[in-house]
């Protein structure tokens, strides 16, 4: 019986150490997760090096010309770099700068039926975009974007254009928020 309890205690006295051990690497494991910070909008900003971001209005250069994209497109871009990061919106001036014009906006007759006409439309815009990052002067680049979206030849481009156009200006902010901060 003698002999059990030595040998319990012998036991005891070796996970004693290991017990110990493992509540402290256990410990550090929960300190360092605790210190991994993750972005769920997908910016990679240094917040200590760049504070603000300048987005100047896109001017329409294209041959057709819709009114309202300048502004839509413009206003689409801002409102997305203020809430998916944490940068002052500069009218001039920022660390970080986007400038660039609107240079298509053109239909193109597609899908052409039996009749020989065209059953459906693509409406592509097209964005050339200059970004400055005054921070990392390597980052900076200049790129055109483009995105289209098609509808039905029977319907109007006035009866579509404005739902067509917000799905557009969707697809290129995101695409140039990608580009310039999210890294991706």
């Amino acid at each position: 019986m003698r002999d059990l309890k030595i040998a319990d205690s012998k036991i005891f006295s070796v996970k004693k150490p290991l017990l110990y051990l493992l509540g402290v690497l256990l410990t550090g494991c929960l300190l360092t997760a605790c210190s991994i910070s993750y972005r769920f909008n997908g910016a990679s900003i240094d917040y200590t090096k760049t504070q603000s971001i300048s987005i100047a209005d896109f001017p329409n250069h294209a041959p057709l010309v819709y009114p309202a994209l300048s502004n839509d497109f413009s206003e689409a871009l801002r409102d997305l770099y203020a809430r998916q990061t944490r940068l002052e919106i500069l009218p001039s001036g920022g660390q970080l700068e986007l400038e660039g014009e609107i240079t298509g906006y053109q239909l193109t007759p597609m899908a052409v039926a039996a009749d020989s006409y065209a059953a459906e439309t693509k409406l592509t815009i097209t964005i050339k975009v200059r970004f400055t990052n005054h921070v990392a002067p390597n980052e900076s680049f200049e790129k055109t974007y483009s995105a289209y979206q098609t509808f039905d030849a029977s319907r109007l481009l006035t009866d579509v254009q404005e739902e067509l156009c917000a799905t557009m200006i969707t697809e290129l902010t995101e695409s140039i928020f990608n580009d310039t901060v999210a890294k991706w």
